[in-house]
């Protein structure tokens, strides 16, 4: 037997792979796990309904901004060094952020921990194919637990941020990240592969572009109902969110090693699955983030009670995308899961739409959130598989970074949008039901329309495929592992 399949060294890997799967359930718990302490958070701080936004879209700007920074560093640095310091970034930037006393502290606390989530994630994946690359088997049983991370981390993060806010208290819904981090950065080196660095150049202008002009855009929008769309400061704000991300398109033609080649867009399919996965984060992040608003501002839910009613529609994404879209997708094929998933979230959030100032969870809220949730679950394994299985196998890390980029940026900019809608439409006016429900209602409205966009778009752009082949990758690894 040979030194890399002891039974010492399996067990080893076993253990690395449970650690690259907690950094996988952290890095989405923290995007899920304040949305129930948002109106502590609010209250305590001082946000405005329309500016309690970017304690979401602080830590999705940065962490969406900066991934293909983080697997470029990866890359040249070695991912092992990579993924150590984004733990010890991602534990600062929790404490900062628990012991926040101010919007603008409270702000740079997410900012920090979404450029430590930006080193995890793709440092994470790289570790796990130096880990299990070479045993196709193997492989295949180690993606799906890491793919399961995401759902579980989601689920986990709704739960746990109304317990954490009803019995403690908000702060702990970012200090939960200070002992976890230290686990991980003791046993780091113990588990993880050394992995080598490498000579290349870092396209720092590039990340600093992408960002700076993602996190413009975002202000811009978040900050129009109040100043004005034709104010100077929103077409300043939208002006140079375009130059910006104008500039990081040259840079990225010009250099001999960008952060994205920008040829790999010319590859079939890739481009569509990512126009996808933006849409898909701009309709889904939205409606999650109105829904938590709308069972505490106007149904007058607890913390807790408010977390415990988004579980079954988060369990019913995670059982969706474990048992029933792998097998939908080898029935029907990709393309037919992603336009059906689409179009079912549409639904699932015109349907919250009808949401009433009087209204109850149970007529209000689950029959319609469920179904938004089997909408999620069939579009999402589709997409993130095709944008993946798109590219040359040589380019799968790249593609990987471009969809996770993707997913992130339209989940900012879709919510931005609808915080511009919701408070133009009344939501602003806490101490109104029914301004605030007609606010939640068009936030949710306009949710449905980029979902139901998506769906247009991917029928007309995506090629099909016939059921049963070409599946992407990440499906015939989840299929594999419940056969």
């Amino acid at each position: 037997m040979s030194q890399s399949t002891s039974p010492s060294t399996s067990r080893r890997r076993w253990w690395a792979l449970s650690l690259i799967a907690a950094a996988q359930f952290m890095v989405i718990t923290d995007t899920s796990i304040i949305g129930v302490a948002l109106p502590r958070i609010q209250e305590d701080l001082g946000f405005s309904q329309q500016n309690l936004s970017w304690v979401f879209n602080a830590y999705v700007v940065a962490f969406g901004g900066l991934l293909l920074l983080g697997g470029r560093l990866s890359d040249l640095l070695g991912a092992r060094r990579v993924f150590a310091t984004g733990w010890l970034v991602l534990l600062a930037g929790s404490v900062v952020a628990g012991a926040a006393g101010s919007v603008g502290v409270e702000l740079t606390g997410r900012a920090v921990q979404g450029v430590g989530a930006a080193l995890i994630a793709p440092s994470a994946l790289t570790l796990l194919m130096m880990l299990f690359g070479s045993e196709p088997r193997e492989l295949t049983k180690a993606l799906a637990l890491y793919g399961a991370a995401a759902p579980a981390g989601g689920t986990a993060g709704v739960f746990l941020g109304g317990v954490i806010t009803e019995y403690i208290s908000w702060p702990w819904v970012f200090y939960l990240n200070i002992p976890i981090a230290l686990v991980a950065l003791i046993a780091t080196p113990a588990l993880m592969p050394a992995g080598g660095a490498r000579r290349g150049s870092l396209d720092l202008i590039g990340a600093l572009t992408v960002t700076l002009g993602l996190g413009a855009a975002v202000y811009a929008i978040v900050r129009a109902p109040e100043v004005g769309w034709a104010s100077a400061q929103t077409l300043g704000g939208l002006g140079a969110a375009v130059v910006l991300l104008a500039a990081f398109l040259v840079v990225q033609a010009a250099r001999q090693e960008p952060l994205v080649r920008l040829a790999i867009f010319r590859t079939p399919n890739l481009a569509a699955a990512n126009i996808a996965q933006v849409l898909l984060g701009g309709a889904w992040i939205p409606m999650w983030f109105f829904l938590n608003l709308y069972l505490q501002q106007v149904l007058g839910y607890a913390a807790f009670p408010s977390g415990a009613a988004l579980l079954p529609m988060t369990a019913l994404i995670m059982i969706g995308m474990i048992a029933v879209a792998p097998k939908a997708i080898a029935r029907y094929g990709p393309k037919a899961m992603i336009v059906t998933g689409l179009v079912v979230l549409a639904v699932g959030m015109g349907w919250l739409s009808l949401v009433r100032p009087n209204g109850n969870f149970w007529v209000d809220v689950l029959p319609a959130s469920l179904v938004a949730a089997l909408g999620m679950s069939l579009a999402f394994i589709p997409s993130l598989g095709t944008a993946i299985s798109s590219a040359p196998p040589q380019e799968g890390g790249l593609a990987s970074g471009i969809v996770n980029t993707s997913y992130q940026v339209g989940s900012a900019l879709g919510l931005a949008a609808m915080t511009a809608v919701a408070a133009s439409s009344g939501a602003g006016q806490l101490d109104d039901p029914t301004q605030l429900t007609n606010g939640f209602s068009a936030a949710f409205l306009g949710a449905a329309g980029i979902a139901l966009a998506g769906g247009l778009i991917a029928a007309a752009t995506l090629r099909g495929s016939r059921p049963g082949t070409d599946t992407p990758a990440p499906n015939a690894i989840v299929q594999s592992e419940h056969r």
